[in-house]
């Protein structure tokens, strides 16, 4: 199974919250009220703020695997 998460693009963000609201494991913040930021380890790629994003500034992405070692 491929993992997804958000990814949202700090260009067209209007911060105004709505994915942050919408997100059901809390994994979007408002950056320094400018832009949306993920915390990567929380979101599983949902898709429910991409949904919500009024300036359709969130796209679901594939996670990155990190190799240990």
């Amino acid at each position: 199974m491929v993992k997804k998460k958000a990814n949202p693009d700090r260009s067209i963000c209007v911060a105004c919250g709505v994915c942050v609201l919408q997100c059901p494991r809390n994994a979007l913040s408002i950056h320094k009220g400018c832009y949306a930021v993920v915390d990567n380890e929380k979101c599983v790629g949902c898709g429910l703020c991409a949904k919500a994003c009024p300036a359709n500034a969130i796209n679901i992405v594939e996670k990155q695997e990190v190799a240990n070692g």
